[in-house]
């Protein structure tokens, strides 16, 4: 089964489920996910949620109970044990939160230790490859000392100089900084966004909110399932199991480019996120004309104001001419429902519902 083309990584339906004995415990329950070249992506989620589990199947270090993980069309789920070392040492650089380095071997040493696992390069391009990296890390000038006799930041950041040995697309990181004073935090973060620069995918599990807001995307993973990015970007304020409630009950939308979503004076029946493309906030002018008040992109949402007010539409929403739309959509139902369980959403979503209403009369006046 081939790999999306766009993606790096595509996981499909993953389930893993752990024994204990009182039963087995689902830590992930069916994730679909792809990560794409060259991507930053911050993986965050309370404790136990399912986060290290996860980077742990993408790594091979744990099975699935079910379903597939693909990594540059690589079924990474059907490979032997002896294949899965060779496969992950030449594609995934793994940097973990207590950095892991041995501490019987030099700095220098512990990052040749992956070209040595699989036979990468000549003994002597390995140690001028070693030396580079430290160099790169910015600790070249330790590289025959031991873990012990340099601080943890500069333990992380040998960690990264071995987990780059062999040059691999991917890094996985789990809780990085989670040990690091801040400024050694942030050191170690600048060198993940220089990676992407240069075109490695950084997989970083996160309990840093500061951190999470940098990378690229999020991917926030509630009691073993992923909530959808939009929901989560556009209502945050929301509780991650109302998040994960939401995610259940999205209906997909597809609007071609041009065509109307909802239409001024009709009944209103859903709540709206935007995944893709641009859509217009159009008003009626009594003269028979119209005027575009403003235009909205993906990771906002519409149709809240009138769910709030019990109202008719108050405006027409339209794909824009030039772009397909895709939308995420909530039945008013369940979008009472989820807000009747969190004022501190409510609240906002009704604060931008103001500010867009007096938008509407301003544009009316004007017009």
């Amino acid at each position: 089964m081939s790999l999306n083309n766009s993606a790096l990584i595509e996981i499909r339906n993953l389930v893993k489920a752990f024994p204990t004995s009182v039963g087995d415990i689902t830590v992930l329950k069916g994730i679909n996910a792809k990560f794409h070249r060259g991507e930053f992506v911050g993986v965050i989620g309370k404790s136990g949620s399912g986060k290290t589990t996860l980077v742990n199947m993408i790594a091979g270090i744990d099975r699935p109970t079910q379903g597939e993980i693909f990594v540059d069309n690589v079924a990474v789920h059907n490979l032997s044990e002896n294949e899965l070392a060779i496969w992950r040492g030449k594609t995934i650089g793994i940097v973990f939160q207590f950095f892991q380095l041995l501490p019987m071997l030099s700095l220098i040493e512990n990052v040749m230790l992956p070209m040595d696992f699989c036979n990468m390069y000549t003994p002597q391009q390995r140690k001028e490859r070693a030396m580079y990296l430290l160099n790169l890390v910015e600790m070249a000038d330790h590289a025959d000392k031991l873990p012990s006799a340099i601080s943890g930041g500069q333990q992380q950041r040998v960690a990264i100089a071995r987990a780059m040995a062999n040059d691999p697309p991917i890094l996985l990181a789990d809780e990085p900084t989670g040990n690091l004073d801040s400024h050694s935090a942030k050191i170690v973060f600048d060198m993940f966004e220089q990676l992407v620069r240069e075109g490695k995918t950084v997989v970083m599990v996160t309990h840093d909110i500061s951190q999470a807001r940098r990378v690229d995307r999020t991917l926030l993973i509630a009691d073993g399932e992923i909530v959808n990015e939009y929901v989560a970007k556009a209502i945050p304020q929301l509780e991650h199991h109302l998040m994960l409630e939401a995610t259940r009950n999205l209906e997909e939308i597809h609007y071609e480019a041009g065509t109307t979503i909802l239409r001024e004076g009709e009944i209103a029946e859903k709540f709206f996120i935007i995944t893709k493309g641009t859509v217009e906030v159009v008003l009626n002018i009594p003269d028979g004309s119209e005027i575009i008040v403003t235009e909205l992109k993906a990771g906002q949402y519409f149709g809240e104001i009138e769910l709030l007010q019990g109202c008719l539409n108050r405006a027409t929403l339209r794909a824009a001419s030039n772009t397909d739309v895709n939308v995420v959509a909530l039945s008013k139902s369940l979008f009472d429902q989820i807000l009747s369980q969190s004022e501190t959403a409510r609240a906002a979503i009704t604060d931008l519902a103001n500010e867009r209403l007096t938008e509407n009369t301003k544009a009316r006046e004007r017009a």
